[in-house]
């Protein structure tokens, strides 16, 4: 059961409508994880206008769905699972075996999986990195922009696992198993 009530689109008002229909006009439709932020304008702002700018960053969107899984799936977040395997499935067009191997920190490519694996490092330190953990990176060519945007997505990607973990939102995305299911 829900904890936090996603708003209906055709009932909402001001700021929040506004917003509501900026993400349909770009979705065609308000996920629910997005109608539950709607609770809080300011929340579902913060998170469109962080996610819009990184849009445009250096590091490509297949790259940001690799690393929203990465982290998703370190965080237990079921809703953010689900939501990233279908954007990079259907949207994207990225193979189901990346998108699963990307849940446990793997890529066939050396780049993308130290990219990866340095998200899943800066969720098990709590952001308390170390210099060994940032030359990885450097060593696997990840440039300081790379490198800046990674801990961005991560960020990005914490917020919504945090928050769909707290509201319970419910999933409005295909149910992708979970790891241990599968193994």
């Amino acid at each position: 059961m829900t904890r936090l009530t996603a708003l209906n689109p055709e009932e909402v008002t001001g700021k929040t409508k506004d917003l509501f229909n900026a993400v349909q006009a770009k979705l065609g439709v308000v996920p629910n994880m997005m109608r539950t932020m709607g609770n809080s304008p300011a929340v579902l702002e913060g998170y469109l206008n962080l996610s819009g700018a990184l849009s445009h960053g250096k590091l490509s969107a297949r790259t940001g769905e690799l690393i929203a899984l990465a982290v998703s799936e370190s965080n237990s977040c079921d809703y953010c699972v689900a939501a990233h395997t279908f954007i990079g499935g259907k949207l994207l067009k990225t193979d189901s075996q990346v998108l699963q191997d990307a849940r446990t920190g793997s890529s066939a490519d050396a780049k993308t999986e130290a990219i990866l694996q340095f998200a899943k490092t800066l969720i098990s330190k709590g952001g308390l990195v170390n210099n060994e953990d940032v030359d990885t990176l450097k060593i696997a060519g990840v440039s300081d922009a790379e490198l800046a945007e990674t801990v961005a997505h991560v960020a990005l990607n914490v917020l919504t696992n945090y928050f769909n973990n707290t509201a319970n939102t419910e999933i409005d995305f295909p149910a992708v198993p979970s790891l241990e299911l599968q193994n």
